[in-house]
């Protein structure tokens, strides 16, 4: 190989890792959607199945926002949540209700707030009024108890840790006693706060979101992190109870690419 054409395989190659980089960043790990699945129920009978969705950040309504509706809808969860920065300005309401309106309506859904719907300074009445004409509501420190298989299950929903006023005394409030509780927390830096004010209460999940997997990573590295991840980047912390999931969620902050850190949707058995 003459060196004239070894400089053309060379530059040609680089281009096309250029090329694939670009690929995987900009549409692959933004729109092919990885869907998790986990059992951690404690008996087969009566599982409650719930699914994660997290971090929309939702712009206008997509292709793989359509596709996510229609998994849903087959896969009929007994319970949806959706963990904060859903949209970051009060005009993309309206394309979230788009959304919503594609997921089956007997669906019984439970929302949080995220930093981004404080920093974008969204009209949560606004944002209320679509989620409850959609079969969701939204807790702001508050809790819900409802039955499903002949079990009780409490929601505890938190406000945003960064953005809004994270209040877990407030949220645990004329809480039932039941034998399942699942809290809802945004900002997952906010469970070390709930493991020193749970007391005997025993929390079964933590579902969390806010720091979309780093986004972008290299080989493992987190160039940066939001405020309010603290030690946590995505997936499972079991070490100490109480055990939390950290999706990845689904949209982009600040830049409109992911890499090393694809997309989540998350399904579980409880």
């Amino acid at each position: 190989m003459t060196n004239l054409t070894r400089r053309k395989f060379l530059k040609k190659s680089i281009l096309a890792s250029i090329g694939i980089l670009l690929l995987d960043s900009l549409w692959f790990e933004k729109y092919v959607i990885d869907w998790n699945y986990f059992d951690i129920s404690k008996s087969e009978h009566d599982k409650i199945k719930i699914i994660q969705i997290s971090d929309l950040h939702f712009d206008q309504l997509r292709y793989f926002h359509m596709s996510i509706a229609k998994k849903i809808n087959s896969i009929k969860p007994d319970l949806l949540f959706i963990t904060g920065d859903s949209v970051d300005k009060t005009e993309k309401i309206k394309s979230l209700n788009e959304f919503l309106e594609l997921i089956d309506i007997s669906i019984k859904k439970y929302a949080i707030t995220g930093n981004w719907e404080y920093w974008g300074n969204v009209n949560l009445t606004e944002l209320n009024s679509v989620y409850s004409k959609n079969n969701c509501e939204l807790l702001i420190n508050e809790n819900r108890t409802i039955s499903i298989k002949n079990r009780e299950i409490s929601i505890i929903g938190i406000d945003d840790f960064v953005g809004g006023n994270a209040d877990f005394a407030k949220a645990v409030e004329n809480l039932k006693e039941t034998k399942t509780n699942i809290v809802l927390s945004h900002c997952p830096e906010h469970r070390d706060v709930i493991t020193k004010e749970k007391g005997n209460l025993n929390i079964d999940l933590v579902l969390s979101g806010h720091t979309h997997g780093g986004q972008i990573t290299f080989l493992g590295i987190v160039p940066f992190k939001p405020q309010g991840s603290g030690k946590y980047l995505k997936g499972w912390y079991k070490e100490t109870e109480p055990k939390m999931y950290i999706s990845k969620g689904i949209g982009t902050s600040i830049l409109p690419i992911r890499f090393g850190a694809r997309a989540e949707m998350v399904e579980m058995e409880i």
